[in-house]
């Protein structure tokens, strides 16, 4: 398979994401596209890692996974703080959240 197939792959998954992050209003639809966007991103290390012949995109890309593994402990123990207090999971009522 032709490399540039799993970088045309990596930005639709990215397009796929960013559209989700701007559009939907669901804490968790949100977040779950920003997992995404972050996944074709690790695509593309590894893709850019495998045509150079060499490991630092592998290696960034394991970074990247340990990175997105703590945002998810974070982010769903905010979103979970979130609906206990709102009963809604809605990013436009979590605005209304500063003051």
């Amino acid at each position: 398979m032709n490399p540039d197939n799993y970088l045309y792959l990596a930005a639709i998954l990215f397009t796929i994401g960013a559209v989700g992050v701007l559009v939907r209003r669901n804490a968790l639809v949100v977040f779950m596209c920003i997992e995404l966007m972050l996944n074709s991103a690790n695509l593309t290390f590894v893709t850019f890692s495998r045509r150079m012949g060499s490991l630092d995109g592998q290696v960034l890309a394991f970074f990247t996974m340990v990175v997105a593994a703590a945002e998810v402990v974070v982010g769903l123990a905010i979103i979970m703080t979130v609906f206990r207090t709102r009963r809604s999971t809605s990013v436009d009522e979590a605005d209304e959240m500063r003051g």
